[in-house]
């Protein structure tokens, strides 16, 4: 049965649950969305299912920002209070406040 409804929302700060990097949310797909490559580039005993969210991420470690792609699964609510220095949120983004950043704009 796909689930529709995403746990995480746009702007809320999350972290991987096994590898080290946090992020924040700017687009969520209710199923899988990326292509089969991509997908079987991910080690079978690590490969998330595909009707589950996905979220898209500017995401930051100790080392780089990038964009990361990541199933429901694999994240957690990021506890720490801490913003994220990722440089393109500020393109979709406003302040951050209680864990999260404000759009810029209304969505429908």
């Amino acid at each position: 049965m796909l689930r529709k409804d995403a746990k995480y929302h746009l702007g809320q700060v999350v972290r991987h649950a096994h590898h080290p990097f946090r992020g924040v949310v700017f687009d969520v797909d209710a199923k899988f969305e990326n292509s089969e490559e991509w997908y079987q580039s991910i080690p079978e005993e690590n490969r998330p299912v595909k009707d589950q969210p996905f979220y898209h991420l500017f995401a930051e470690n100790e080392q780089s920002y990038y964009v990361a792609y990541v199933s429901e699964q694999n994240l957690v609510a990021d506890a720490s209070g801490e913003p994220v220095d990722h440089p393109d949120i500020p393109d979709l983004f406003g302040d951050f406040e209680d864990g999260s950043y404000r759009l810029h704009f209304q969505l429908n």
